[in-house]
């Protein structure tokens, strides 16, 4: 499943360490995070629980800049 999520992201180096991180997240297969448009698309492995994986992002999000939000 893909979903795309209205992200706040203050540079282009942060969305870049944004999209790294949350790659890694478990229950993500994919990610894109662009500065340009201030969203990010994140693909999720089958049966992942979308909203719990997403918590996650969101705490990785905030460990590069921790005034980033996601409307999720």
């Amino acid at each position: 499943m893909k979903k795309s999520y209205k992200i706040e992201v203050d540079c282009a180096n942060c969305a870049n360490l944004m999209e790294h991180a949350t790659k890694k997240t478990p229950g993500v297969a994919d990610a894109v995070v662009s500065f340009m448009t201030q969203k990010m698309t994140v693909t999720f492995e089958e049966g992942a629980d979308v909203k719990a994986v997403m918590q996650e992002v969101f705490k990785a999000c905030r460990k590069v800049e921790p005034d980033c939000e996601i409307a999720f």
